[in-house]
């Protein structure tokens, strides 16, 4: 009897304490169920606002000169001298002798020709005088007949007097190849290149170098038909002098903007075959001098961007440029703090700003952060620089 409650107890204690367990188990009030709750994004917003502008036209282009020419030598000898503003980048004038050919040769044949035109003179002087006493001896011997021009000695005249402008033209010849010996360009410019060294001989048509000149560069600007509709320009356009359509430039040099100004002065007949643009010339006046940006040329080569002034002016709606997504798409708050997705129609872009012709409504507040994982009707939390900017005060 000993032996089996010693056996029987432990287990009997092993279901009790199994019971009272279960017991307390089932008499533990039930966790209290909590909803998941959503996280809301917080975000930058700004409001729509409207303006007046008048929309213009953006392109880009590359400055050329409107001359450029190849320097080329129209007498042959040897260089005996180069000016200094011969070089590439230098600057000249129409009185500058940029190149000086050896002209020795060419004045012996200047004394040379004038003195065929001293002899030419003598001949032709001789041959009036011969006429004149042809024609008197004629005249004293018998007027009933009508004597013969050679009789008269007119061919001789003639040809004394040929010979004679032969003569005058051959000194006239000689004079120029003595001018042409100082080459000099007619405009004042920049060198592009150099092709020719002291000492060298050149012959007639060698290419010495190239020019620019720095009155006049233009610019290309490539335009579909639907922004030259929109300037109410026509195919074949030519301004009248300083009436064309502004222009204005930028470009960046280092960490400066800089702008220029110009104006459109014609259009080309005809549209692109491959890239199906039509083309309008810009033009701007004395870019390395007036026309400069203090102090910064409108130099040849630079790459450009251009915006042509508009004519018409409407009402535009305007939102930041951090607004705009994918070109198109902005990201509307509405007064429920849902996101709204919407596309809109783009007038133009800025570094600061978006001008918007449709889509949103003036008033309206358009996300300016970045929205990770953005769709239609998510719940945000906006917040106002502004705003912000009050309560950290």
């Amino acid at each position: 009897m000993k032996t089996l409650l010693k056996i029987a107890a432990p287990i009997l204690v092993i279901v009790i304490s199994i019971y009272v367990v279960q017991a307390l188990a089932a008499a533990k009030p039930e966790p209290e169920k909590k909803e998941p709750t959503q996280r809301l994004i917080s975000l930058y917003v700004d409001e729509v606002k409207t303006e007046t502008i008048t929309p213009g036209v953006q392109a880009q282009g590359e400055v050329k000169p409107k001359t450029e020419i190849d320097v080329i030598a129209r007498v042959s000898g040897h260089v005996v001298s180069i000016s200094d503003a011969f070089a590439e980048g230098a600057e000249f004038n129409p009185e500058t002798t940029l190149i000086k050919i050896d002209d020795t040769d060419y004045k012996v044949a200047v004394i040379r020709a004038e003195a065929q035109v001293s002899a030419a003179q003598v001949v032709l002087e001789k041959e009036l005088a011969n006429a004149k006493m042809k024609k008197d001896t004629w005249l004293q011997k018998d007027r009933s007949v009508k004597p013969t021009d050679y009789a008269l000695n007119k061919p001789q005249v003639q040809d004394a007097k040929a010979q004679l402008r032969a003569a005058k033209a051959n000194l006239k010849e000689s004079k120029l190849n003595v001018a042409r010996t100082s080459i000099k360009v007619p405009f004042n410019g920049r060198v592009v290149n150099k092709l020719v060294g002291e000492g060298q001989y050149i012959s007639a048509g060698t290419n010495l170098g190239k020019v620019f000149a720095t009155d006049v560069v233009e610019v290309r600007l490539p335009l579909t038909d639907i922004q030259l509709t929109e300037l109410d320009l026509p195919m074949g356009f030519m301004a009248e002098s300083g009436a064309g359509p502004e222009v204005e430039f930028t470009s960046s040099m280092g960490r400066t903007q800089h702008r220029w100004h110009g104006r459109i002065v014609r259009t080309n007949a005809s549209v692109d075959q491959q890239t199906r643009m039509i083309y309008v010339i810009a033009e701007v006046q004395d870019p390395y001098g007036k026309g400069a940006d203090f102090g910064v040329p409108f130099a040849v080569g630079m790459f450009v961007q251009a915006s042509i002034a508009g004519i018409e002016s409407m009402q535009a709606m305007v939102i930041p440029r951090d607004a705009l997504r994918n070109a198109d798409k902005v990201y509307v708050v509405d007064a429920e703090n849902k996101l709204d997705i919407r596309s809109v129609e783009v007038i133009s872009t800025s570094v600061d700003q978006v001008l918007i012709s449709s889509g949103i409504e003036v008033g309206e507040k358009v996300a300016i952060s970045t929205v990770p994982n953005a769709a239609q009707g998510m719940l945000v939390e906006p917040i106002v620089k502004e705003e912000q900017l009050v309560s950290q005060l």
